[in-house]
């Protein structure tokens, strides 16, 4: 089994998160956070995570500071994603580039500001659902956990 690595921003803009929402035609609606896999020319899992801001939302971020990490397995990968907090300084959706963004088929990927609480979260159906359960615990704490 491959093991595909990849890194998430909880991507703080005030007192939301930064929510990718996902619209594809084979299921329904759903949030996620902005990040993806840890390419081989990515200095460190914070370059590949800052590499990924600019892809999917022309945006930067403040320090970062990892706080979750979970796993998910299908038949052919185990995914390890590991979560970062990280406050947004900037960003500008006309710069996003990568083929998510090129090929209709692959959905819509709209941004949300969704308010950093256990009710505002659990209102949506945001994946993976050891994120939402962790967010349900802890959305209060993320602010504090930055500079």
């Amino acid at each position: 089994m491959r093991i595909r690595r990849a890194v998430r921003a909880l991507l703080l803009d005030g007192g939301a998160l930064v929510l990718l929402r996902r619209t594809r035609p084979d299921r329904p609606v759903y949030w996620t956070t902005p990040g993806g896999k840890i390419e081989p020319d990515d200095a460190s899992p914070e370059a590949a995570l800052r590499r990924e801001l600019d892809e999917e939302l022309g945006a930067t971020a403040g320090p970062v500071r990892q706080v979750f990490a979970c796993g998910e397995e299908s038949p052919e990968v185990y995914r390890l994603n590991t979560f970062y907090v990280c406050r947004l300084t900037s960003m500008d959706l006309s710069r996003r580039h990568g083929p998510e963004f090129e090929d209709p088929s692959r959905g819509r990927y709209d941004v949300d500001l969704v308010p950093c609480s256990p009710a505002d979260l659990a209102a949506i159906d945001l994946i993976p659902a050891t994120l939402a359960a962790y967010l349900q615990d802890h959305a209060a704490d993320l602010p504090g956990l930055l500079p």
